[in-house]
């Protein structure tokens, strides 16, 4: 037997439970994996509540974690046992001590990434990987906005953006998260009190922005759209206020005939090799020292329910892991 984070019904932190489950055992196809840290992200949230459906209940969310391959199924050529290994991906199931996965959503760790690292830094990593790469290429000289830029991506985003020659605005809540992105590499802050597009057109002399990367969602909406220049892109990558409302798209028009995108990893990493090139160019970042994982808070992983009431009251700051 192992335990597992499960949730019985959707609703608040309180329907996160330890349940002891059976060690499952990988399919054809499948590897075996014993987790050692688990990440915690925004989207475990929307799973919980329900924004976000899963196929059924009881259900064990969690879209992150790093371990050993203990198993493998028939078939399976990625991985071997005894890999160090690390995902981002779907389907859910990462609040477990152990867990099985399709092979080909692993990736082996690099020698000097740690599994708190792995942890970490794949979900979020791969996803500013796609954003500033892939969804909107940043360009050295641009001037770019990160909203919750002291959060896990929010922090990931602000150094490679700054690696890659930008200058970047981050959003935060408060003074303390300023200085943390400001800390690591944000030229300017806008604390959520202030006045978005008056601030932003201060910052850019009328030029206003090439794009803006948006995960706080309906309460950032309107702001972040009048922060782009004509032709601008908005990428909204996330709900952490709740999911934009329905719009009309003539907005678009009147504001300069915008681009949006709403954008997923699952979509970006479909592909394994598209998945393992995100992965290379993350673990490449990190490794040359542009992008430093800050893991800021754990939790044992029983403690979830914990976790979530610190990440939703918007306590956290960095990565966050669940230790089994």
């Amino acid at each position: 037997m192992t335990h597992a984070i499960r949730i019985h019904q959707h609703g608040g932190p309180e329907v996160l439970s330890w349940d002891e489950v059976p060690t499952p055992t990988p399919r054809p196809g499948e590897a075996l994996v014993s987790h050692r840290a688990v990440g915690l992200n925004y989207i475990d949230v929307y799973f919980r509540t329900g924004l976000y459906k899963l196929p059924s209940l009881p259900a064990t969310i969690g879209m992150e974690g790093a371990g050993i391959v203990e198993a493998i199924g028939e078939g399976v050529t990625e991985v071997a046992i005894g890999d160090r290994v690390a995902y981002a991906s779907g389907p859910v199931g990462a609040y477990a001590e152990t867990r099985t996965i399709k092979a080909d959503r692993l990736v082996k760790l690099p020698d000097g990434i740690s599994f708190e690292q792995g942890a970490a830094m794949m979900l979020q990593g791969m996803t500013a990987q796609y954003l500033l790469r892939r969804t909107f290429r940043v360009q050295a000289g641009q001037t770019i906005l990160v909203h919750a830029a002291a959060g896990g991506v929010g922090l990931i985003l602000v150094q490679w953006a700054k690696a890659l020659g930008c200058t970047v605005i981050g959003t935060v809540s408060t003074q303390a998260k300023a200085d943390l992105a400001l800390a690591h590499g944000a030229d300017h802050i806008v604390l959520n009190s202030e006045d978005l597009p008056t601030r932003v057109k201060d910052i850019t002399g009328g030029a206003m922005l090439p794009v803006v990367y948006d995960s706080i969602g309906k309460d950032s909406w309107d702001a972040s759209l009048s922060s782009l220049a004509p032709l601008g892109m908005m990428v909204s990558y996330g709900n952490a206020s709740g999911p934009v409302p329905p719009f009309d798209i003539g907005i678009l028009a009147s504001k300069g005939s915008l681009y949006l995108t709403r954008p997923t990893l699952a979509t970006y990493t479909a592909k394994r090799e598209d998945m393992v090139a995100s992965a290379a160019d993350l673990f490449a970042a990190v490794a040359s020292g542009a992008v430093k994982i800050r893991v800021n808070q754990t939790w044992p992983l029983k403690e979830a329910a914990a976790a979530h009431r610190a990440l939703e009251a918007r306590q956290t700051t960095g990565s966050t892991l669940l230790i089994p």
